[in-house]
């Protein structure tokens, strides 16, 4: 079965940072990628079944509203196939020693 995808578009990083922690902690989704634009706009990215998406991106819109603006949402059910390779899933960094 084909993921959603799910997008926030925040002004600033730290906005973004908040609507990605509150939308993973809110559905069993994952964040496939974060986009830092010009002009301080930040986007991320969560993939996950429709409905787990929705509701991840609903709880990252309001957690995210209530520090900084959020621009712009939007839930992708059936996004095409050219489409799914340009988002992958952030695997964790490695710690150094």
């Amino acid at each position: 079965m084909q993921d959603a995808l799910g997008v926030i578009e925040t002004m600033g990083l730290a906005t973004a940072i908040e609507a990605a922690d509150a939308a993973v902690k809110a559905a069993n989704v994952k964040l496939a990628d974060y986009l830092i634009a010009g002009g301080g706009k930040a986007n991320i990215i969560v993939r996950g079944d429709v409905a787990a998406v929705k509701a991840a991106v609903e709880a990252g819109v309001a957690s995210a509203s209530q520090i900084g603006q959020v621009l712009s949402q939007t839930v992708i059910p059936r996004p095409s196939q050219k489409l799914i390779p340009v988002f992958k899933e952030i695997q964790p960094k490695e710690k150094k020693a």
